[in-house]
């Protein structure tokens, strides 16, 4: 492993844990907030943080081995895209439904 691998590997490091950290109040947001729209905003970044999780969990198994992690990565790059496509409708769902109280 190179310098610029390990730097990488400590940057991702770091990014990885303030995304967890920002999805913890995301989540306290989606669970704790005032009206629907702070809820669904909340909701909305949850999926977003839990997408950016995954992708930078891929990034560090691809590029350091001391993980020791035995799966293939397009299986979290895959996750992380159903998930944004998931989250893209069920924020345009719900988004509807708080406006005309109705789904369709």
């Amino acid at each position: 492993m190179n310098v610029l691998d390990s730097i990488l590997v400590y940057v991702a490091i770091g990014a990885l844990v303030l995304h967890v950290i920002f999805l913890l109040f995301a989540a306290w947001r989606a669970w704790y907030g005032e009206n629907s729209f702070d809820r669904l905003i909340g909701l909305d970044l949850t999926g977003t943080l839990i997408l950016c999780v995954l992708v930078l969990f891929a990034i560090l198994n691809q590029v350091s081995p001391d993980l020791n992690v035995n799966l293939n990565n397009a299986i979290f790059v895959d996750t992380a895209l159903g998930l944004a496509a998931l989250g893209y409708l069920a924020t345009i769902a719900l988004a509807k439904y708080v406006v005309d109280h109705r789904m369709f």
